[in-house]
């Protein structure tokens, strides 16, 4: 474990953009692959490769870039900056990023209403969201801002007293 884990986070640090994508496109297939064998039903590959191709060609991207604006326009840790932030996220980008996502793979299915998904799915996984992604967002929403946490000993991950 200890041999990737440095070169993750160099990775991360020289080449941020791609380690994001690369990361999100790991995450977003093996988070549906697991759903399928969750739900008991024999695995669709096909599936989980349109769901990597709609994360690699607009999510991750979009992700990547909307949130280094969003910390550029709202830089800070203090409360009220991250409440602004994960308040802006959550009813600008995240209507966006699930919308793309259904029509994205609406569009690869080859289906003829390529907005049936998103009208009978969106508010059922924008309402999910806002009971999940408030809660774990921190930092730029980049796996780099993500290190101190997951390489921090002790019971705190924040350093320092917050911003004012």
């Amino acid at each position: 474990m200890a041999g990737w884990w440095p070169a993750l986070s160099r990775a991360a640090r020289r080449h941020p953009w791609p380690t994001n994508v690369l990361l999100y496109a790991a995450l977003f297939s093996s988070g549906d692959a697991l759903q399928q064998r969750l739900r008991g039903v024999q695995a669709d590959w096909r599936h989980t490769r349109r769901v990597a191709t709609v994360v690699v060609t607009f999510h991750a991207n979009f992700n990547y870039v909307w949130l280094g604006l969003l910390e550029r326009a709202l830089p800070g840790r203090a409360p009220r900056i991250v409440l602004a932030k994960v308040l802006c996220d959550q009813v600008v980008g995240a209507p966006i990023a699930v919308s793309a996502f259904y029509v994205g793979m609406s569009i690869l299915q080859g289906k003829d209403d390529i907005f049936l998904d998103l009208k009978q799915k969106f508010w059922n996984t924008y309402m999910s969201g806002l009971m999940y992604w408030p809660f774990v967002q921190s930092g730029d929403g980049t796996f780099k801002s993500a290190l101190p946490f997951f390489h921090t000993k002790g019971s705190s991950a924040i350093k320092g007293s917050p911003e004012k």
